[in-house]
């Protein structure tokens, strides 16, 4: 899908290099990917966190098996 976004030059050209394209488009598309999958990972830390899930919790019996 194709949209139109203001960006500043200086901010598009940090961009550029900090995800090594060469493109424009390809940069903030690889960008918009990492953001997302980075807030993904910091949503699913925070449920860990807080218990969500029914993993048992290790012991130091389970690490020496690398369990």
């Amino acid at each position: 899908m194709k949209i139109t976004v203001e960006i500043d030059d200086r901010t598009l050209e940090e961009l550029l290099v900090a995800t090594d394209e060469r493109k424009k488009g390809t940069a903030v598309a690889k960008a918009v990917d990492e953001f997302l999958k980075r807030k993904k990972a910091r949503e699913f830390g925070r449920l860990l966190m807080e218990g969500a899930f029914d993993y048992p919790a290790a012991t130091a019996e389970t690490e020496k098996q690398g369990y």
